[in-house]
């Protein structure tokens, strides 16, 4: 009887931890309301909400979602909020 080699799937860490502040960066920097932004990414608005709140955080698909988006928007991932009335 022949037996199967096990293999294992090495898991990645996500390309980026997705906290409160870069969320809402993200959404500002593709010019979206939170209501859009949500949409956008298949959740409810509720949720992304609660991320930019910091009461939850991306996780699994979401954070591939995110990185995804990040990266198709060309969104530097060390960039902070831009504040409103400040020229750049």
């Amino acid at each position: 009887m022949a037996t199967r080699a096990k293999t294992t799937r090495a898991r990645r860490k996500p390309k980026y931890e997705w906290d409160a502040s870069k969320v809402k960066a993200l959404r500002e920097h593709l010019g979206l309301t939170q209501t859009k932004f949500a949409e956008e990414l298949g959740t409810a608005q509720q949720t992304v909400s609660q991320w930019e709140c910091g009461n939850h955080y991306p996780k699994g698909m979401s954070v591939k979602v995110l990185n995804l988006v990040a990266e198709h928007a060309a969104f530097k991932y060390g960039e902070a909020p831009k504040e409103k009335g400040t020229a750049s």
